[in-house]
């Protein structure tokens, strides 16, 4: 076999082997991925003890995260586009010794419910109604209110409607004028003004990104526009959002071509829930990982470091992706009719590595 000719499919049901055909995603969701904090143990960094919750508000769950002496003074954290709540971990690992922190995700955003446009308006006022009676559910009377991109046009509704609330502001990277968004806004203005008449050239502005691999020695960088987000696409935010915008029709047939064209010489390994049915339906091997539900749900759990009432939450919204994932109109979930299935229950991730290697070498020599 020509092994620059040779194309792979693991077609992955569980989190073992994640590889980087998410980073797709981030062309739709975001054009720029601003990164709060650095990420990694440094000196100094506390022992996080972080708690994950849920609370009901106007009839959604709405997920949170709190750290900090409940008698320490509190800071309300809004996060940005695409983020979530996930973002402020590594300050919470810094500064939860001295601040009682709350850091919540909006509706749509990380674990928090995702209502249908249809039956929810996704706007600003909205978003900021919610979490000021987000803020009255929790007993939170008074904060420093910190904003980060997104977080701005909330946070500041939020401060006009209850200005008696907010002891300060940690402002970053928050626009709070329109003239603020500067020229890299213009065509998303325009599409805001006008959906029907600019939709073509937002279109074209995705369309223009470019994602591309970088072999090194430790592995394949994943490089967005020549920014490296290797590690960006694996965080749980981008992995939620993934599934989401994953239900669009002319976004899954955007990302099929991109992979495709990445794939168009052989030679590559890639993971993905359509890969060996719709990306490259002729690959030389693909691989079907799958495992009992309730065993995946634990693995994703134990890789989140998430325990408590608010495991049950994210068990349920694996389910719920699985579900999105299976029902979609374009590359739905499922195995290529000549996948091979492993079943990862009861094995290692390094048994399972060992039964993909040998069914590669009998596929060599085969050939």
């Amino acid at each position: 076999m020509k092994t620059h000719h040779t194309t792979m499919s693991l077609g992955c049901f569980g989190s073992l082997l994640s590889f980087s055909a998410r980073v797709l995603i981030l062309v739709v969701v975001l054009f720029t991925a601003p990164q709060a904090f650095a990420q990694g143990k440094e000196p100094g960094m506390l022992q996080q003890n972080t708690e994950y919750r849920t609370v009901q508000v106007d009839g959604l769950s709405i997920f949170y995260r709190e750290a900090g002496p409940k008698d320490a003074p509190p800071i309300l954290l809004l996060h940005g586009l695409p983020s979530s709540s996930r973002m402020f971990e590594p300050l919470f690992a810094r500064i939860s010794d001295r601040f009682h922190l709350i850091a919540p995700d909006y509706p749509g955003f990380g674990h928090s419910d995702a209502p249908d446009p249809k039956q929810f308006a996704y706007t600003f006022d909205h978003i900021a109604t919610i979490m000021e009676h987000f803020t009255e559910k929790i007993g939170l009377t008074h904060y420093t209110l910190y904003m980060q991109d997104y977080g701005g046009p909330v946070g500041f509704r939020m401060i006009l409607a209850h200005p008696e609330r907010v002891d300060a502001l940690i402002v970053q990277d928050a626009v709070a004028h329109d003239t603020g968004l500067g020229a890299n806004w213009k065509t998303r203005r325009a599409y805001w003004a006008d959906r029907a008449a600019n939709e073509a050239a937002l279109r074209k502005m995705a369309e223009s990104a470019r994602v591309t691999l970088e072999p090194t020695l430790g592995g394949n960088r994943v490089l967005l526009d020549k920014k490296d987000v290797s590690a960006r696409i694996r965080e749980q935010d981008v992995t939620e959002a993934a599934s989401r915008v994953s239900v669009h029709p002319k976004v899954r047939e955007w990302m099929v071509a991109r992979q495709q064209e990445m794939g168009k010489d052989g030679g590559i390994v890639m993971e993905g829930r359509d890969i060996g049915t719709k990306v490259f339906p002729n690959a030389d091997l693909k691989v079907f990982l799958d495992a009992d539900p309730v065993v995946r749900e634990q693995r994703r759990l134990d890789q989140q470091h998430i325990k408590g009432p608010s495991a049950a939450s994210m068990a349920a919204q694996l389910r719920e992706r699985d579900q999105r994932d299976r029902t979609r109109a374009v590359s739905p979930l499922a195995a290529a009719s000549d996948a091979v299935m492993i079943d990862s229950t009861h094995l290692s991730e390094d048994q399972v590595l060992a039964q993909i290697e040998a069914l590669v070498r009998s596929k060599l020599n085969s050939e």
